[in-house]
């Protein structure tokens, strides 16, 4: 029998936050972060199955489903305060931290940020590992696009859109429409709300622009080394391609891949028995390991030694440009502080 999901609302700094938590409290902690314009709700098919073996926490970021929408930081680095404010008022030290796609990006900063109280690692579709990413989500980040929102994301849409969606999900056809594509157009529903929009932009506009992704994870996933990390993608994927799961497996050491074939943008929604296995049995297969302060600051001295080698050799590799079309070129001109929020990319 599994465990059932009880939907719950804290306050952090006075601001409310909705969060869906199953599982007995003494298992190992496995939050759950979701992508952009959804909520903790694309967690469901997969909750109950988690819980059985791990006490599971499924936040709504900032901007998104039941939580507040405050005049805050809407970047990678906000979002992971929050995750980690979360946990800290719910009594958690340390978890195992999934994000998919836009919490992907949220999941590495958290990674990063907060490396003491991140066990295991796993990006589900996640951003932040080259400039490609689909054109509506480009589209969302061109000047303007505040005051055409309104125009084609208002309350007649969005209920067209649902109902359009019920639709379809009850057609007697084949093939129905995967729960990703359904999924992308109920996060879009969610626009016709004025202060969902204004979120949606600000959040957007910290990871992407019209040219791609902005921001990339690439140059400090050294420091993750050792860390037990899962990366998931889904191969039908139309919002970032599945290629990037090859760049990510290339960027983290010892990183274990696997790639749903039936799946869109979500697998979790799409093949939710077997995410649910693969994600148990990576759990149960690997030991936690939070890294400390002194091991990052080792393993930073180390890479500068290491490159000011290679530049005394004349081996540093010329970087390309930020803007690029190359694997290298979602790289900013400066990489995040601590806290910054400048980290890795969402699509």
């Amino acid at each position: 029998m599994h465990e059932p999901v009880r939907q719950a609302l804290t306050r952090i700094h006075g601001h409310r936050v909705a969060y869906r938590v199953a599982g007995d409290p003494a298992l190992p902690v496995l939050v759950l972060i979701h992508g952009i314009t959804s909520s903790s709700a694309t967690w469901d098919p997969v909750i109950p199955a988690l819980a059985e073996h791990a006490h599971v926490i499924a936040p709504d970021l900032y901007g998104h489903g039941a939580s507040d929408v405050p005049h805050a930081d809407y970047s990678l680095g906000g979002f992971a305060t929050q995750v980690r404010d979360l946990m800290d008022t719910l009594g958690h030290e340390r978890a195992t931290i999934v994000g998919h796609s836009l919490g992907g990006g949220v999941a590495m900063q958290f990674a990063y940020q907060y490396s003491e109280h991140c066990e295991r690692l796993v990006l589900v579709d996640s951003g932040g590992f080259g400039r490609e990413v689909s054109g509506a989500l480009r589209a969302g980040t061109m000047p303007g696009v505040e005051l055409v929102l309104p125009l084609i994301a208002n309350r007649h849409v969005r209920n067209a859109g649902i109902a359009a969606s019920r639709v379809l999900a009850r057609m007697p056809v084949r093939p129905r429409p995967r729960p990703s594509t359904l999924e992308v157009a109920r996060g879009y529903s969610t626009l016709a709300e004025s202060p969902s929009r204004t979120a949606f932009v600000h959040t957007l506009r910290s990871v992407v622009e019209p040219g791609g992704q902005r921001v990339t994870a690439v140059d400090r996933l050294y420091i993750a080394e050792g860390r037990p990390t899962l990366i998931v993608w889904g191969a039908r994927d139309t919002v970032i391609p599945v290629s990037h799961a090859q760049r990510a497996h290339e960027a983290i050491p010892g990183a274990q891949v696997e790639i749903f074939e039936q799946s869109e943008h979500f697998p979790h929604m799409d093949e939710p028995a077997r995410f649910a296995r693969v994600l148990l049995h990576f759990m149960a297969s690997t030991e936690p390991l939070a890294l400390d302060r002194a091991t990052i600051r080792e393993r930073m001295a180390e890479r500068v030694r290491q490159l000011e080698a290679a530049e005394a050799a004349g081996e540093v590799p010329v970087e390309e440009p930020a803007g690029g079309e190359t694997e290298a070129a979602g790289r900013p001109d400066a990489g995040p502080s601590e806290g910054s929020g400048e980290g890795p990319a969402q699509g």
